[in-house]
């Protein structure tokens, strides 16, 4: 090894070593039928229907592709609902719009303030099913495109 690639050997390991560039990750989950972590946060016990409308619906940036969540005006205030992957609800026939009057059923979690991790959404007589009972996303059973 000559004396300039050694030197970029040894800048990388002292950057790379660096406590300005370490990574907090958060402890795994448990294992999920199927395999990955999850369900994040979805408590069977807490599982409540609230019902109001959308106010806004935003798709967030995610590492895995974007995922969708909305703010639901209810008679206690405005509630943030957790969805799912956009890859999946754009694939569903029932679309959530601004304006949409819903009943949710999802599990109430605090995630920088209240909110609903969605199982069922219905609008009028149309539902869509986004995880089963325990929880477990439908979306992970079908694999991604």
């Amino acid at each position: 090894m000559n004396t300039k690639t050694a030197a970029l050997v040894g800048a990388f390991l002292a950057i790379s070593s660096s406590p300005a560039l370490a990574v907090e990750t958060a402890p795994a989950g448990p294992m999920r039928p199927g395999g990955g972590r999850g369900p994040r946060n979805f408590d069977p016990a807490s599982v409540t229907t609230v019902a109001g409308e959308v106010t806004e619906v935003h798709r967030i940036e995610a590492m895995r592709g974007q995922g969708v969540h909305l703010d639901l005006k209810t008679a206690d205030g405005v509630l943030a609902v957790h969805l799912g992957p956009a890859w999946f609800l754009d694939s569903q026939a029932l679309k959530v719009q601004k304006g949409d009057k819903l009943e949710v059923t999802g599990s109430k979690v605090e995630l920088g303030g209240p909110a609903l991790i969605a199982q069922v959404v219905k609008r009028g007589d149309a539902s869509l099913t986004l995880r089963d009972g325990n929880g477990i996303p439908l979306w992970a059973r079908r694999g991604r495109r």
